[in-house]
């Protein structure tokens, strides 16, 4: 897969900054899609999270998640797919190290973001995803911005430009009395 360029850096899609929609693949009722959810939602109300489940382990597991990932990118208003399960054994995750899930992913048109496992684990989908996330609550903060932080940062820039307007009438001001 390395041989093929599955993995080189250059072919990695940019996140958008502000998506829509949010394709979210992963197990139903888990706590990786709690995290997604609730700190996509915490973080930026506006955006929308359409879920597939599937097995997140097991036999069936990288069949399912394949079929769901496609599902998303067939979707033209899903601007980010997130792929999403806790941690566990090296043998819980060995689905997310498929080669045909490995394909699917690299052949998307939509961006990628892999949030599988921990820290520590590294399936083969975390190297050619077009983002690899920790955790699944560290992909939801890379997949879209702060609202507050955002809106601190207009803030600042409002009130800078304010005072910068003020400065040049007040500039304007004193050359007009000066010519009078």
């Amino acid at each position: 897969l390395q041989a093929e360029g599955l993995f080189h850096p250059d072919l990695k899609k940019r996140l958008p900054f502000l998506p829509r929609r949010i394709g979210l693949v992963t197990g139903e009722n888990s706590a990786a899609e709690r995290d997604v959810v609730e700190n996509v939602r915490r973080r930026w109300p506006a955006a929308v999270v359409v879920t597939r489940y599937a097995l997140m382990q097991g036999q069936q597991s990288a069949e399912q998640v394949t079929d769901a990932v496609r599902w998303c990118d067939a979707q033209p208003e899903i601007d980010v797919i997130v792929i999403a399960r806790g941690g566990g054994s090296v043998e819980d995750l060995l689905p997310f190290s498929d080669e045909g899930l490995v394909r699917a992913v690299f052949a998307c048109r939509t961006p990628v973001v892999s949030a599988i496992g921990h820290e520590t684990d590294t399936p083969i989908l975390d190297l050619v995803a077009d983002w690899r996330a920790s955790t699944p609550t560290d992909a939801a903060k890379r997949v879209v911005p702060d609202a507050a932080e955002e809106a601190r940062i207009i803030g600042v820039g409002r009130d800078r430009l304010r005072a910068a307007i003020q400065q040049r009438v007040r500039a304007e001001q004193q050359g007009l009395a000066a010519l009078r």
